[in-house]
């Protein structure tokens, strides 16, 4: 059994999808992601999770793969030319080896081949910087799960599927990408965001909200400029995940919108099993 030493719940029946932007959300009080994220706990999930498992677009593998960390996780900087401070930054949350062979077994029971462990990966921004802002104590276990790029929505929307059961235990699930990501189009110009971006933002939003999660699932062929806003998936797959691991008829609501640089969509959304 999971360690629920933090666990003051029953059990969750929310997962999320964070647009994590750029790394410096961490230090940055002009993005107003932010602010949504510092006060997360306050108006999402009051009560601290046993443990986190985020699904992160910065960790790309051919295969499933969990880190397995015993003791402080490292911080991992996976980016460059940022500022000073950024490489100062550090987030010691707790490794989550338990909760990581759980995983695993979810994962493979459910037909997924291949599923690995690595006994020595930290967390990468697109975990720790979140988490700073959500949980700045680091005082609660982390895992990491890796996106395969190679395959495409529904495969990790079926992932997501397998993961649910965890919920149950106390465990926040968090997909952490971009909901608009294509970084060859970011300029640096205020309260103006590009026409297409936005029409990508706005199908999303209506159709998570709509309910027409094989519509996500299909983006490529069902959004407008789904390719300009996602040239690669590693941003948007965690989406699915989290809209699996909720549950087939979960509702989806929106919990921030906001752009910084021209294209850079922050939308982050809630996903709520059904009762």
């Amino acid at each position: 059994m999971l360690n629920t030493t933090s666990l003051n719940m029953a059990g969750l029946k929310e997962t999320f999808y964070i647009s994590h932007g750029s790394p410096t959300l961490a230090i940055d009080d002009t993005i107003p992601a932010r602010h949504f994220l510092k006060t997360f706990r306050q108006r999402l999930l009051p009560q601290n999770p046993n443990s986190i498992l985020v699904i992160s677009a910065h960790w790309e593998t051919t295969h499933p793969t969990v880190n397995a960390i015993n003791g402080p996780s490292d911080t991992i900087y996976d980016f460059y030319g940022f500022p000073k401070p950024m490489y100062q930054l550090k987030y010691p949350a707790p490794g989550a080896p338990e909760l990581a062979m759980k995983v695993k077994k979810l994962i493979e029971e459910a037909g997924f081949k291949q599923v690995h462990e690595d006994h020595k990966r930290g967390l990468d921004h697109g975990a720790w910087v979140p988490l700073m802002l959500m949980y700045p104590e680091a005082d609660i276990p982390v895992c990491q799960l890796s996106v395969q790029t190679n395959m495409d929505a529904t495969y990790h929307y079926n992932l997501g599927k397998a993961l649910a059961p965890l919920k149950k235990e106390g465990v926040l699930i968090v997909g952490s990408g971009s909901a608009v990501h294509n970084l060859r189009t970011l300029q640096n110009v205020k309260d103006s965001v590009a026409s297409w971006a936005a029409e990508f933002n706005d199908w999303l939003k209506e159709s998570l909200l709509s309910g027409r999660y094989e519509d996500v699932n299909n983006y490529e062929e069902k959004a407008p400029f789904a390719k300009l806003a996602h040239p690669w998936p590693d941003h948007f797959y965690p989406l699915h995940v989290a809209m699996g691991a909720a549950g087939v008829d979960a509702k989806a609501e929106l919990i921030h919108d906001s752009w910084t640089e021209y294209t850079l969509s922050y939308a982050s959304y809630k996903f709520t099993e059904s009762t």
